[in-house]
């Protein structure tokens, strides 16, 4: 409670500052947990809404294409809390292509499940700490790119966040190392927000990133990369042997986040 008021104060204060002005109705204090914008924000993190559970829950199968459209937008809302959601939503955002005709067929039947499945059980994102280091791990398939967000808040690292996109076509030509480092800038990128000012540790299975710095002979676009990682973060590389526990912890993080970190 004490620690409450005094963010209060410094909250209030900093309105002051810049003369902003709350509207006193739309205002809850001294709460447990709050909901906002989907999410419900508390002491232990942040979730989704219950609403958009039960929602997700009760969401037939889309018939058409605007339906599909309709449902991949609130997955994409959502997606910070979707591990490997590129991965998982491929047979769904294949129909969204030109020319393409709706099928729905059990590849898309299987994917919507798994997204279903995922959001009707999402896990609880920890609200970053801008004072305490962060971890990044990445990973790079042939077709798409994955990252999670982690911080050590003293009871073991903490998924913060998750980040997952497909690759573009020219991407999907680079090779594995070019992946690997595409998912390393995209993912700090992404949550540039959080690791700008922050001392950042890189955990990856591609072990020649490692030695990213000294490498010689980089590509144009290698060293275009390297130049937005040194120029604006404070970060280390470090290898993880092993991809399938990388792929795993990526893709089903609460069975093997721990083995990964841990070694």
């Amino acid at each position: 409670m004490e620690q409450h008021l005094k963010d209060l104060e410094q909250v209030f204060r900093r309105l002051q500052e810049n003369r902003l002005i709350t509207k006193g109705s739309k205002c809850e204090f001294l709460k447990s947990e709050l909901g906002f914008s989907g999410h419900v924000v508390g002491a232990d993190g942040i979730k989704i809404d219950p609403k958009k559970i039960t929602a997700i829950r009760d969401w037939r199968p889309p018939m058409n294409l605007q339906e599909l459209q309709s449902f991949l937008g609130f997955v994409n809302y959502v997606r910070r809390f979707i591990p490997n959601m590129a991965g998982i939503t491929g047979p769904l955002t294949d129909l969204l292509r030109k020319g393409t005709l709706f099928e729905w067929g059990e590849r898309q039947q299987t994917a919507f499940d798994e997204l279903r499945n995922s959001l009707t059980s999402p896990p609880v994102l920890r609200i970053a700490d801008p004072s305490r280091p962060f971890e990044v791990l990445t990973d790079a398939s042939d077709f798409a790119i994955d990252a999670i967000l982690l911080q050590d808040f003293g009871d073991g690292l903490q998924p913060i966040a998750y980040e997952s996109r497909k690759l573009q076509a020219a991407e999907r030509n680079y090779p594995v190392h070019d992946k690997e480092m595409l998912a390393i800038v995209h993912a700090f990128k992404v949550w540039r927000c959080y690791l700008t000012e922050a001392d950042v540790t890189v955990r990856t299975d591609h072990k020649s990133l490692q030695y990213l710095r000294a490498q010689p002979n980089l590509n144009p676009r290698q060293i275009r990369w390297l130049d937005f990682l040194e120029s604006n973060f404070h970060y280390t590389i470090t290898y993880k042997r092993g991809a399938n526990n990388i792929a795993d912890a990526l893709t089903r993080p609460s069975a093997h986040l721990a083995s990964i970190i841990g070694n």
